[in-house]
Protein backbone atom coordinates (compact mmCIF):
# COMPACT_ATOMS: atom_id res chain seq x y z
CA UNK A 1 0.00 0.00 0.00
CA UNK A 2 2.16 2.79 -1.27
CA UNK A 3 -0.46 5.48 -1.06
CA UNK A 4 -3.26 6.12 1.40
CA UNK A 5 -6.37 8.22 1.44
CA UNK A 6 -8.37 9.34 4.42
CA UNK A 7 -11.97 9.29 3.24
CA UNK A 8 -14.40 6.93 1.54
CA UNK A 9 -15.68 7.89 -1.89
CA UNK A 10 -19.52 7.91 -2.28
CA UNK A 11 -20.16 5.95 -5.48
CA UNK A 12 -23.17 3.72 -4.73
CA UNK A 13 -26.64 4.83 -5.81
CA UNK A 14 -30.02 3.49 -4.66
CA UNK A 15 -30.04 0.61 -7.18
CA UNK A 16 -26.48 -0.44 -6.24
CA UNK A 17 -27.36 -0.29 -2.55
CA UNK A 18 -30.53 -2.35 -3.06
CA UNK A 19 -28.50 -4.97 -4.95
CA UNK A 20 -26.09 -5.16 -2.00
CA UNK A 21 -29.03 -5.82 0.36
CA UNK A 22 -30.63 -8.47 -1.87
CA UNK A 23 -27.35 -9.97 -3.07
CA UNK A 24 -25.92 -10.36 0.43
CA UNK A 25 -29.13 -12.06 1.62
CA UNK A 26 -29.48 -14.63 -1.16
CA UNK A 27 -26.70 -17.20 -0.88
CA UNK A 28 -27.27 -20.94 -0.66
CA UNK A 29 -29.84 -21.08 2.16
CA UNK A 30 -33.04 -20.82 0.11
CA UNK A 31 -31.91 -23.80 -1.97
CA UNK A 32 -31.30 -26.02 1.07
CA UNK A 33 -32.85 -25.14 4.46
CA UNK A 34 -36.49 -25.94 3.61
CA UNK A 35 -35.64 -29.65 4.04
CA UNK A 36 -34.74 -29.18 7.71
CA UNK A 37 -37.71 -26.84 8.26
CA UNK A 38 -40.04 -29.50 6.83
CA UNK A 39 -38.55 -32.16 9.14
CA UNK A 40 -39.23 -29.85 12.11
CA UNK A 41 -42.79 -28.75 11.29
CA UNK A 42 -43.90 -31.45 8.85
CA UNK A 43 -46.65 -29.62 6.93
CA UNK A 44 -47.08 -27.18 4.04
CA UNK A 45 -48.90 -24.55 6.09
CA UNK A 46 -46.25 -24.41 8.75
CA UNK A 47 -43.41 -24.45 6.20
CA UNK A 48 -44.84 -21.31 4.58
CA UNK A 49 -45.65 -19.80 8.00
CA UNK A 50 -42.00 -20.10 9.11
CA UNK A 51 -40.88 -18.17 6.01
CA UNK A 52 -43.64 -15.56 6.48
CA UNK A 53 -42.71 -15.02 10.16
CA UNK A 54 -39.05 -14.66 9.17
CA UNK A 55 -40.00 -12.27 6.35
CA UNK A 56 -42.11 -10.16 8.70
CA UNK A 57 -39.26 -9.96 11.23
CA UNK A 58 -36.70 -9.10 8.53
CA UNK A 59 -38.86 -6.36 6.98
CA UNK A 60 -39.72 -4.90 10.39
CA UNK A 61 -36.07 -4.81 11.40
CA UNK A 62 -35.04 -3.29 8.07
CA UNK A 63 -37.68 -0.55 8.34
CA UNK A 64 -36.52 0.18 11.90
CA UNK A 65 -32.87 0.37 10.85
CA UNK A 66 -33.85 3.07 8.36
CA UNK A 67 -34.13 5.55 11.25
CA UNK A 68 -30.69 4.63 12.61
CA UNK A 69 -29.03 4.72 9.18
CA UNK A 70 -30.42 8.21 8.58
CA UNK A 71 -29.22 9.41 12.00
CA UNK A 72 -25.71 7.94 11.62
CA UNK A 73 -24.94 7.81 7.89
CA UNK A 74 -21.34 6.63 8.21
CA UNK A 75 -19.28 3.48 7.81
CA UNK A 76 -19.73 0.82 10.49
CA UNK A 77 -23.53 0.52 10.54
CA UNK A 78 -24.78 -1.63 13.39
CA UNK A 79 -21.53 -1.26 15.34
CA UNK A 80 -22.04 2.53 15.32
CA UNK A 81 -25.76 2.28 16.25
CA UNK A 82 -25.04 0.09 19.31
CA UNK A 83 -22.17 2.34 20.40
CA UNK A 84 -24.33 5.48 20.11
CA UNK A 85 -27.44 4.00 21.76
CA UNK A 86 -25.72 2.11 24.59
CA UNK A 87 -21.95 2.45 25.04
CA UNK A 88 -18.67 1.59 23.29
CA UNK A 89 -18.60 -1.88 24.92
CA UNK A 90 -21.94 -2.84 23.33
CA UNK A 91 -20.65 -1.75 19.93
CA UNK A 92 -17.38 -3.62 20.42
CA UNK A 93 -19.10 -6.87 21.44
CA UNK A 94 -21.06 -6.75 18.19
CA UNK A 95 -17.93 -5.94 16.16
CA UNK A 96 -15.96 -8.72 17.89
CA UNK A 97 -18.76 -11.26 17.29
CA UNK A 98 -19.02 -10.02 13.71
CA UNK A 99 -15.30 -10.68 13.14
CA UNK A 100 -15.12 -13.97 15.09
CA UNK A 101 -18.35 -15.59 13.89
CA UNK A 102 -21.06 -13.63 12.13
CA UNK A 103 -19.37 -12.38 8.96
CA UNK A 104 -16.32 -14.63 8.65
CA UNK A 105 -18.19 -17.92 9.23
CA UNK A 106 -20.89 -16.83 6.78
CA UNK A 107 -18.23 -16.01 4.15
CA UNK A 108 -16.68 -19.46 4.76
CA UNK A 109 -20.02 -21.28 4.53
CA UNK A 110 -21.04 -19.48 1.34
CA UNK A 111 -17.62 -20.24 -0.17
CA UNK A 112 -17.96 -23.94 0.68
CA UNK A 113 -21.48 -23.98 -0.83
CA UNK A 114 -20.00 -22.58 -4.07
CA UNK A 115 -17.39 -25.37 -4.17
CA UNK A 116 -19.94 -28.12 -3.48
CA UNK A 117 -22.10 -27.10 -6.42
CA UNK A 118 -19.10 -26.52 -8.68
CA UNK A 119 -18.31 -30.20 -7.97
CA UNK A 120 -21.55 -31.17 -9.77
CA UNK A 121 -19.94 -29.84 -12.95
CA UNK A 122 -16.26 -30.59 -12.17
CA UNK A 123 -16.32 -33.59 -9.74
CA UNK A 124 -12.57 -33.42 -9.07
CA UNK A 125 -13.04 -30.05 -7.32
CA UNK A 126 -15.40 -31.42 -4.66
CA UNK A 127 -14.92 -32.22 -0.96
CA UNK A 128 -14.56 -35.96 -1.75
CA UNK A 129 -11.17 -35.30 -3.37
CA UNK A 130 -8.80 -35.40 -0.35
CA UNK A 131 -5.53 -33.64 -1.23
CA UNK A 132 -3.71 -34.00 2.08
CA UNK A 133 -4.26 -35.74 5.42
CA UNK A 134 -2.09 -34.09 8.04
CA UNK A 135 -3.56 -36.09 10.94
CA UNK A 136 -4.99 -33.11 12.80
CA UNK A 137 -6.61 -31.78 9.62
CA UNK A 138 -7.55 -33.05 6.16
CA UNK A 139 -7.51 -30.72 3.20
CA UNK A 140 -9.81 -31.36 0.25
CA UNK A 141 -10.21 -29.76 -3.17
CA UNK A 142 -13.51 -28.14 -2.20
CA UNK A 143 -11.86 -26.26 0.65
CA UNK A 144 -9.16 -24.94 -1.67
CA UNK A 145 -11.79 -23.82 -4.20
CA UNK A 146 -13.58 -21.95 -1.38
CA UNK A 147 -10.35 -20.24 -0.31
CA UNK A 148 -9.46 -19.31 -3.91
CA UNK A 149 -12.94 -17.78 -4.34
CA UNK A 150 -12.69 -15.77 -1.10
CA UNK A 151 -9.15 -14.62 -1.92
CA UNK A 152 -10.09 -13.62 -5.49
CA UNK A 153 -13.11 -11.57 -4.33
CA UNK A 154 -11.02 -9.96 -1.58
CA UNK A 155 -8.38 -8.99 -4.15
CA UNK A 156 -11.04 -7.49 -6.47
CA UNK A 157 -12.40 -5.44 -3.56
CA UNK A 158 -8.96 -4.09 -2.65
CA UNK A 159 -8.91 -2.43 -6.08
CA UNK A 160 -11.77 -0.09 -5.19
CA UNK A 161 -15.51 -0.03 -4.68
CA UNK A 162 -16.21 0.12 -8.44
CA UNK A 163 -15.14 -3.48 -9.10
CA UNK A 164 -17.04 -4.81 -6.13
CA UNK A 165 -20.09 -2.77 -7.14
CA UNK A 166 -20.04 -4.12 -10.69
CA UNK A 167 -19.79 -7.75 -9.54
CA UNK A 168 -22.52 -7.23 -6.94
CA UNK A 169 -25.01 -5.56 -9.25
CA UNK A 170 -24.40 -7.93 -12.19
CA UNK A 171 -24.55 -11.16 -10.19
CA UNK A 172 -27.52 -10.06 -8.08
CA UNK A 173 -29.57 -9.12 -11.16
CA UNK A 174 -28.71 -12.49 -12.76
CA UNK A 175 -29.63 -14.50 -9.68
CA UNK A 176 -32.87 -12.58 -9.09
CA UNK A 177 -33.92 -13.22 -12.69
CA UNK A 178 -32.82 -16.88 -12.40
CA UNK A 179 -34.80 -17.41 -9.20
CA UNK A 180 -37.89 -15.73 -10.63
CA UNK A 181 -37.48 -17.92 -13.72
CA UNK A 182 -37.19 -21.12 -11.66
CA UNK A 183 -40.26 -20.18 -9.62
CA UNK A 184 -42.34 -19.34 -12.71
CA UNK A 185 -41.25 -22.50 -14.56
CA UNK A 186 -42.06 -24.59 -11.50
CA UNK A 187 -45.46 -23.05 -10.85
CA UNK A 188 -46.54 -22.94 -14.51
CA UNK A 189 -44.95 -26.04 -16.10
CA UNK A 190 -44.25 -28.61 -13.40
CA UNK A 191 -46.86 -27.97 -10.71
CA UNK A 192 -49.14 -30.95 -10.19
CA UNK A 193 -52.57 -30.50 -8.63
CA UNK A 194 -52.34 -33.93 -7.00
CA UNK A 195 -49.08 -33.04 -5.21
CA UNK A 196 -50.29 -29.55 -4.25
CA UNK A 197 -53.61 -30.87 -2.87
CA UNK A 198 -51.93 -33.69 -0.96
CA UNK A 199 -49.40 -31.29 0.58
CA UNK A 200 -52.17 -28.94 1.71
CA UNK A 201 -54.21 -31.73 3.33
CA UNK A 202 -53.87 -31.20 7.10
CA UNK A 203 -51.70 -28.19 6.30
CA UNK A 204 -51.81 -26.96 9.90
CA UNK A 205 -51.24 -30.31 11.58
CA UNK A 206 -47.68 -29.94 12.84
CA UNK A 207 -45.67 -33.16 12.73
CA UNK A 208 -42.07 -34.24 13.05
CA UNK A 209 -40.39 -36.11 10.18
CA UNK A 210 -37.20 -38.18 10.02
CA UNK A 211 -34.42 -38.00 7.43
CA UNK A 212 -36.43 -40.27 5.11
CA UNK A 213 -39.34 -37.81 5.25
CA UNK A 214 -41.60 -40.20 7.18
CA UNK A 215 -43.89 -38.70 9.84
CA UNK A 216 -42.65 -39.94 13.23
CA UNK A 217 -45.10 -38.10 15.49
CA UNK A 218 -47.28 -35.09 16.09
CA UNK A 219 -46.07 -31.85 17.64
CA UNK A 220 -48.36 -30.24 20.20
CA UNK A 221 -48.44 -27.78 23.08
CA UNK A 222 -45.33 -25.77 23.87
CA UNK A 223 -43.27 -28.03 21.58
CA UNK A 224 -44.91 -26.20 18.64
CA UNK A 225 -43.03 -23.02 19.62
CA UNK A 226 -39.81 -25.01 19.96
CA UNK A 227 -40.27 -26.53 16.49
CA UNK A 228 -40.89 -23.07 14.98
CA UNK A 229 -37.77 -21.64 16.68
CA UNK A 230 -35.63 -24.59 15.54
CA UNK A 231 -36.98 -24.17 11.99
CA UNK A 232 -36.24 -20.45 11.98
CA UNK A 233 -32.52 -21.07 12.54
CA UNK A 234 -32.40 -21.96 8.82
CA UNK A 235 -34.78 -19.30 7.53
CA UNK A 236 -33.11 -16.53 9.55
CA UNK A 237 -29.65 -17.61 8.35
CA UNK A 238 -31.01 -17.51 4.76
CA UNK A 239 -32.48 -14.03 5.36
CA UNK A 240 -29.52 -12.55 7.20
CA UNK A 241 -26.90 -10.04 6.00
CA UNK A 242 -29.62 -7.57 4.87
CA UNK A 243 -27.93 -4.99 7.15
CA UNK A 244 -24.61 -5.15 5.27
CA UNK A 245 -25.44 -1.99 3.31
CA UNK A 246 -25.34 0.00 6.59
CA UNK A 247 -21.66 -0.89 6.99
CA UNK A 248 -20.74 0.93 3.78
CA UNK A 249 -22.75 4.09 4.41
CA UNK A 250 -19.64 6.19 3.74
CA UNK A 251 -19.70 5.02 0.12
CA UNK A 252 -23.44 5.52 -0.54
CA UNK A 253 -24.70 8.65 -2.29
CA UNK A 254 -27.28 10.53 -0.19
CA UNK A 255 -27.09 7.86 2.58
CA UNK A 256 -29.76 9.50 4.75
CA UNK A 257 -32.33 8.64 2.07
CA UNK A 258 -30.89 5.75 0.09
CA UNK A 259 -29.86 3.34 2.85
CA UNK A 260 -33.32 3.18 4.41
CA UNK A 261 -34.94 2.79 1.00
CA UNK A 262 -32.46 0.10 -0.06
CA UNK A 263 -33.10 -1.82 3.16
CA UNK A 264 -36.85 -1.81 2.53
CA UNK A 265 -36.72 -2.61 -1.20
CA UNK A 266 -34.05 -5.30 -0.88
CA UNK A 267 -35.69 -7.17 2.01
CA UNK A 268 -39.14 -6.93 0.37
CA UNK A 269 -37.92 -8.44 -2.92
CA UNK A 270 -36.07 -11.26 -1.15
CA UNK A 271 -39.02 -12.05 1.15
CA UNK A 272 -41.33 -12.35 -1.89
CA UNK A 273 -38.81 -14.62 -3.64
CA UNK A 274 -38.33 -16.85 -0.59
CA UNK A 275 -42.04 -17.38 0.05
CA UNK A 276 -42.67 -17.94 -3.69
CA UNK A 277 -39.80 -20.44 -3.92
CA UNK A 278 -41.31 -22.49 -1.11
CA UNK A 279 -44.74 -22.38 -2.73
CA UNK A 280 -43.02 -23.71 -5.85
CA UNK A 281 -41.33 -26.50 -3.87
CA UNK A 282 -44.66 -27.73 -2.46
CA UNK A 283 -46.27 -27.56 -5.89
CA UNK A 284 -43.73 -29.93 -7.51
CA UNK A 285 -42.52 -32.16 -4.64
CA UNK A 286 -44.42 -34.20 -2.02
CA UNK A 287 -43.57 -33.12 1.55
CA UNK A 288 -41.72 -36.37 2.27
CA UNK A 289 -39.41 -35.66 -0.72
CA UNK A 290 -38.75 -32.10 0.50
CA UNK A 291 -37.84 -33.45 3.96
CA UNK A 292 -35.67 -36.25 2.53
CA UNK A 293 -33.92 -34.34 -0.29
CA UNK A 294 -30.38 -35.78 -0.66
CA UNK A 295 -27.99 -33.61 1.40
CA UNK A 296 -30.98 -31.28 1.97
CA UNK A 297 -30.70 -29.96 -1.60
CA UNK A 298 -34.41 -29.25 -2.09
CA UNK A 299 -33.83 -26.97 -5.08
CA UNK A 300 -31.95 -29.75 -6.90
CA UNK A 301 -34.86 -32.15 -6.35
CA UNK A 302 -37.35 -29.47 -7.49
CA UNK A 303 -35.26 -28.60 -10.54
CA UNK A 304 -35.11 -32.27 -11.55
CA UNK A 305 -38.92 -32.39 -11.32
CA UNK A 306 -39.11 -29.30 -13.55
CA UNK A 307 -36.31 -29.86 -16.09
CA UNK A 308 -35.42 -33.57 -15.75
CA UNK A 309 -31.83 -34.68 -15.13
CA UNK A 310 -30.39 -31.46 -16.58
CA UNK A 311 -32.07 -29.73 -13.63
CA UNK A 312 -29.11 -30.68 -11.43
CA UNK A 313 -26.79 -28.59 -13.60
CA UNK A 314 -29.31 -25.74 -13.83
CA UNK A 315 -29.38 -25.44 -10.04
CA UNK A 316 -25.62 -25.96 -9.71
CA UNK A 317 -24.98 -22.97 -12.00
CA UNK A 318 -27.65 -20.88 -10.24
CA UNK A 319 -26.15 -21.57 -6.81
CA UNK A 320 -22.65 -20.81 -8.05
CA UNK A 321 -23.88 -17.45 -9.38
CA UNK A 322 -25.81 -16.84 -6.17
CA UNK A 323 -22.98 -17.69 -3.77
CA UNK A 324 -20.38 -15.81 -5.85
CA UNK A 325 -22.43 -12.61 -5.69
CA UNK A 326 -23.41 -13.16 -2.05
CA UNK A 327 -19.81 -13.57 -0.93
CA UNK A 328 -18.75 -10.47 -2.83
CA UNK A 329 -21.31 -8.42 -0.86
CA UNK A 330 -20.28 -9.96 2.46
CA UNK A 331 -16.57 -9.37 1.82
CA UNK A 332 -17.10 -5.81 0.56
CA UNK A 333 -19.23 -4.74 3.53
CA UNK A 334 -17.58 -6.60 6.39
CA UNK A 335 -14.22 -4.86 6.22
CA UNK A 336 -15.86 -1.46 6.82
CA UNK A 337 -16.88 -2.52 10.35
CA UNK A 338 -13.30 -3.35 11.34
CA UNK A 339 -12.17 -0.05 9.77
CA UNK A 340 -14.57 1.94 11.98
CA UNK A 341 -13.61 -0.05 15.09
CA UNK A 342 -9.93 0.70 14.40
CA UNK A 343 -10.75 4.41 14.10
CA UNK A 344 -12.17 4.13 17.65
CA UNK A 345 -8.95 2.47 18.83
CA UNK A 346 -10.68 -0.90 19.32
CA UNK A 347 -9.13 -2.97 16.55
CA UNK A 348 -5.76 -3.45 14.81
CA UNK A 349 -4.58 0.07 14.00
CA UNK A 350 -3.75 -0.82 10.39
CA UNK A 351 -7.39 -1.77 9.67
CA UNK A 352 -8.25 1.91 10.11
CA UNK A 353 -6.31 2.92 6.99
CA UNK A 354 -7.60 3.27 3.43
CA UNK A 355 -5.40 2.42 0.46
CA UNK A 356 -4.99 4.52 -2.70
CA UNK A 357 -8.28 3.03 -4.00
CA UNK A 358 -10.24 4.40 -1.01
CA UNK A 359 -10.84 0.97 0.56
CA UNK A 360 -9.64 -0.62 3.85
CA UNK A 361 -7.23 -3.12 2.26
CA UNK A 362 -5.71 -4.51 5.46
CA UNK A 363 -9.19 -5.07 6.95
CA UNK A 364 -10.19 -6.97 3.80
CA UNK A 365 -7.15 -9.26 4.00
CA UNK A 366 -7.45 -10.15 7.70
CA UNK A 367 -11.13 -10.97 7.12
CA UNK A 368 -10.01 -13.16 4.20
CA UNK A 369 -7.49 -15.01 6.40
CA UNK A 370 -10.01 -15.78 9.19
CA UNK A 371 -12.68 -16.92 6.70
CA UNK A 372 -10.11 -19.12 4.91
CA UNK A 373 -9.02 -20.72 8.20
CA UNK A 374 -12.67 -21.47 8.96
CA UNK A 375 -12.98 -23.13 5.54
CA UNK A 376 -10.01 -25.37 6.38
CA UNK A 377 -11.17 -26.14 9.92
CA UNK A 378 -14.57 -27.34 8.72
CA UNK A 379 -16.05 -25.70 11.84
CA UNK A 380 -18.03 -23.04 9.95
CA UNK A 381 -21.13 -25.29 10.08
CA UNK A 382 -20.99 -25.47 13.88
CA UNK A 383 -20.50 -21.70 14.03
CA UNK A 384 -23.44 -21.09 11.71
CA UNK A 385 -25.73 -22.93 14.11
CA UNK A 386 -24.87 -20.22 16.63
CA UNK A 387 -25.17 -17.31 14.22
CA UNK A 388 -28.97 -17.07 14.15
CA UNK A 389 -29.10 -16.77 17.94
CA UNK A 390 -26.27 -14.20 18.19
CA UNK A 391 -27.50 -12.18 15.20
CA UNK A 392 -31.12 -11.93 16.39
CA UNK A 393 -29.95 -11.01 19.89
CA UNK A 394 -27.95 -8.08 18.48
CA UNK A 395 -30.80 -7.07 16.12
CA UNK A 396 -33.15 -6.86 19.12
CA UNK A 397 -30.62 -4.77 21.08
CA UNK A 398 -30.10 -2.44 18.13
CA UNK A 399 -33.85 -1.88 17.66
CA UNK A 400 -34.18 -1.29 21.42
CA UNK A 401 -31.58 1.42 20.77
CA UNK A 402 -34.20 3.34 18.76
CA UNK A 403 -36.33 3.70 21.92
CA UNK A 404 -33.27 4.74 23.95
CA UNK A 405 -32.16 7.33 21.40
CA UNK A 406 -35.69 8.75 21.12
CA UNK A 407 -35.62 9.30 24.89
CA UNK A 408 -32.01 10.47 25.29
CA UNK A 409 -31.72 12.50 22.08
CA UNK A 410 -35.24 13.76 21.34
CA UNK A 411 -33.96 16.72 19.30
CA UNK A 412 -31.54 14.76 17.10
CA UNK A 413 -32.10 15.03 13.36
CA UNK A 414 -34.19 12.10 12.10
CA UNK A 415 -34.64 12.42 8.32
CA UNK A 416 -36.51 9.11 8.40
CA UNK A 417 -38.45 7.64 11.31
CA UNK A 418 -38.97 3.93 12.00
CA UNK A 419 -42.16 2.73 10.28
CA UNK A 420 -44.89 1.73 12.75
CA UNK A 421 -42.99 3.08 15.79
CA UNK A 422 -43.41 2.16 18.61
CA UNK A 423 -45.62 -0.85 17.80
CA UNK A 424 -43.68 -2.66 15.04
CA UNK A 425 -40.23 -2.25 16.64
CA UNK A 426 -41.70 -3.45 19.98
CA UNK A 427 -43.28 -6.49 18.26
CA UNK A 428 -39.92 -7.30 16.67
CA UNK A 429 -38.12 -7.11 20.03
CA UNK A 430 -40.71 -9.41 21.66
CA UNK A 431 -40.51 -11.91 18.77
CA UNK A 432 -36.71 -11.82 18.87
CA UNK A 433 -36.64 -12.43 22.64
CA UNK A 434 -39.11 -15.31 22.23
CA UNK A 435 -36.95 -16.83 19.47
CA UNK A 436 -33.78 -16.58 21.60
CA UNK A 437 -35.45 -17.98 24.76
CA UNK A 438 -36.97 -20.89 22.81
CA UNK A 439 -33.57 -21.71 21.31
CA UNK A 440 -32.01 -21.67 24.78
CA UNK A 441 -34.68 -24.16 25.95
CA UNK A 442 -34.97 -26.43 22.90
CA UNK A 443 -31.58 -26.07 21.15
CA UNK A 444 -29.05 -25.22 23.88
CA UNK A 445 -26.16 -26.46 21.73
CA UNK A 446 -26.99 -23.59 19.32
CA UNK A 447 -26.94 -20.90 21.98
CA UNK A 448 -24.37 -21.28 24.75
CA UNK A 449 -21.31 -21.47 22.47
CA UNK A 450 -22.53 -18.32 20.69
CA UNK A 451 -22.97 -16.51 24.01
CA UNK A 452 -19.50 -17.61 25.13
CA UNK A 453 -17.97 -16.14 21.95
CA UNK A 454 -19.80 -12.83 22.54
CA UNK A 455 -18.78 -12.66 26.23
CA UNK A 456 -15.16 -13.51 25.36
CA UNK A 457 -15.10 -10.05 23.79
CA UNK A 458 -15.40 -8.33 27.21
CA UNK A 459 -11.79 -8.87 28.37
CA UNK A 460 -10.57 -8.20 24.81
CA UNK A 461 -12.39 -4.84 24.91
CA UNK A 462 -10.71 -3.76 28.14
CA UNK A 463 -7.30 -4.86 26.85
CA UNK A 464 -7.91 -2.80 23.66
CA UNK A 465 -8.98 0.25 25.71
CA UNK A 466 -5.91 -0.03 27.95
CA UNK A 467 -3.60 -0.33 24.92
CA UNK A 468 -5.25 2.64 23.28
CA UNK A 469 -4.72 4.76 26.41
CA UNK A 470 -1.05 3.75 26.52
CA UNK A 471 -0.55 4.81 22.90
CA UNK A 472 -2.21 8.16 23.51
CA UNK A 473 -0.31 8.95 26.73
Amino acid sequence: MSEQTTAFKPTLGLFDSTMIVAGSMIGSGIFIVSADITRNVGSAGWLIAVWLITGFMTLTAALSYGELSAMFPKAGGQYVYLKEAFNPLAGFLYGWSFFAVIQTATIAAVGVAFSKFLAYIVPGLGPENILADLGFITINAGQLVSIVLITFLTYINTKGIEGGKMIQTTFTVVKLLSLFGLIIFGLLLAAKASIWNANWTDAWQMTSRNAEGTVIGGVAGSAILGAIAASMVGSIFSSDAWNNVTFIAGEVKNPKRNIGLALFLGTLVVTIIYVSANLMYISVLPLNEIASAPQDRVAVAASKAIFGNIGTYVIAVMIMISTFGCNNGLILAGARVYYTMAKDGLFFKKTGELNKNNVPEFALWIQCIVASLLCLSGKYGDLLDMISFVVVMFYALTILGIFILRKNRPDAERPYKAFGYPLLPAIYILMAIAFCVLLIIYKPAFTWPGLIIVLAGIPIYYIAVANNKKEQS
